[in-house]
């Protein structure tokens, strides 16, 4: 019985083609919509996670609070507050730190040759190229000797690398940064845009106590980066350096810290709750269209029972139990949820491939989301085909019968 109704279910449906298709239409795009939206959701957390795992895999950001002038203050950061001592303190002092990076930055117009672009120059020490998973395409990092040295060496970005020498190697070549030349002794493999559209490689890096001494003039530094061992310690850690900069820099009782210490570990869970959150929304909207494509489904599954009300009388004459019609409806609405489900899984792809591809979007299509609308949509046919499925099943086989 249960091959038979399929083969009748499947018949019923080509027996009207164009209605099944339209009653179809409702589940295909609302599975196709889950499928792209959490796609797309999915593709901006990814985004996220990526661009803040660029910066550094359990990291610590330090940076100076801000500063005030006759009660007024100005922008955070603005303060001269932490010292490249501070930076080397930090690291004799707290136990679980792999890195210690200080650094400072300001932007300048590069010139080579001919060719000029303005970009941001910072100040470094050889750690940041292990603190933020840099590589470098040709040439050589940052090196002690550098900075013992006080060299005027720099690394460049392939963006600044591309814009300033097009296909020639720059290694070895000499920029000027505020008129004074540099010699380049490295270029680094590009890193790409982050989260918030900002190119990574649009950069030039030169030995921090040149950058301090012989660039900028200046004692203080404007960050220091920090890279701890084990992600549990992080809390521990950031404890420990907050309390030894209030110490160093004699802050005591409530008075306001001249200093920030940001956890992006603590960052980068707040970005993936916050993007399932919008995944979930996403979804959820576009799981609206399925309840619209389930009422299309009980709809015509009614029209059907009215048309074939003297089969059904005629069935039930024969022998057919409340059970055998019952299950005849049932699973033709079921075979509408399963054939809608397939062709929304195929729209889904499609659309989230072309969103990727023609949109400024980045998509990622799982597993979970295809098999979740999937179900949903067989549970949709099987949902709402159980009131028509059980009016036909209670219908009175001489009524039936004398139904025109």
């Amino acid at each position: 019985m249960f091959k038979e109704s399929i083969a009748i279910a499947l018949r019923a449906l080509l027996t009207n083609k164009l209605r099944s298709v339209l009653t179809m239409l409702g589940i295909i795009i609302g599975v196709g919509a889950v499928i792209a939206m959490v796609s797309i959701g999915m593709g901006v957390r990814e985004k996220v996670q990526s661009s803040i795992a660029s910066l550094g895999s359990n990291m610590l950001i330090i940076t100076p609070g801000a500063a005030s002038s006759q009660g007024v203050r100005s922008a955070s950061g603005s303060s001269t507050t932490l010292l490249l001592v501070d930076a080397e303190y930090i690291k004799k002092t707290v136990q679980g730190i792999d890195y210690v990076v200080p650094s400072v930055s300001k932007s300048y117009q590069i010139i080579a040759g001919n060719q000029n672009w303005t970009t941001s120059v910072q100040g470094i020490t050889p750690e940041y190229m292990a603190i933020r998973s840099l590589n470098v395409g040709s040439g050589s990092f940052i090196t002690q000797q550098h900075i013992n040295s006080r060299n005027r060496v720099a690394v460049l970005g392939s963006t600044v690398a591309a814009n300033l020498f097009g296909e020639t190697n720059p290694v070895g070549q000499n920029i000027r940064i505020n008129n004074t030349p540099y010699q380049v002794v490295g270029v680094l493999d590009s890193k790409g845009q982050s989260a918030m559209g900002q190119d990574q490689d649009d950069v030039v890096m030169i030995p921090l106590t040149t950058a301090q001494e012989r660039l900028l003039g200046i004692t203080y530094i404007n960050s220091i980066s920090v890279q701890v061992g084990q992600m549990e310690d992080m809390d521990q850690v950031q404890v420990q350096i907050t309390s030894l900069l209030r110490q160093r820099h004699k802050i005591t009782g409530d008075k306001e810290d001249d200093f920030t210490v940001r956890n992006l570990t603590s960052i980068m869970e707040m970005a993936s709750e916050t993007t399932e959150t919008i995944t979930l929304l996403l979804g959820s909207i576009a799981a609206i269209s399925l309840l619209v494509g389930g009422i299309g489904i009980m709809n015509i599954m009614m029209v059907s029972v009215t048309e074939r009300t003297r089969e059904i009388g005629i069935r039930k004459a024969l022998g057919a139990t409340y059970n055998n019609i019952m299950l005849q409806f049932l699973i033709e609405s079921i075979v509408i949820g399963i054939l809608g489900g397939t062709g929304g899984i195929v729209l889904g792809i499609v659309a989230a491939y072309a969103i990727s591809i023609f949109g400024s979007l980045s998509t990622v299509i799982s597993l979970w989301s295809i098999l979740l609308s999937f179900g949903f949509s067989v549970a949709v046919g099987l949902f709402f085909g159980i009131y028509p499925a059980r009016k036909a099943a209670l219908l009175d086989p001489i009524d039936a019968l004398r139904f025109e």
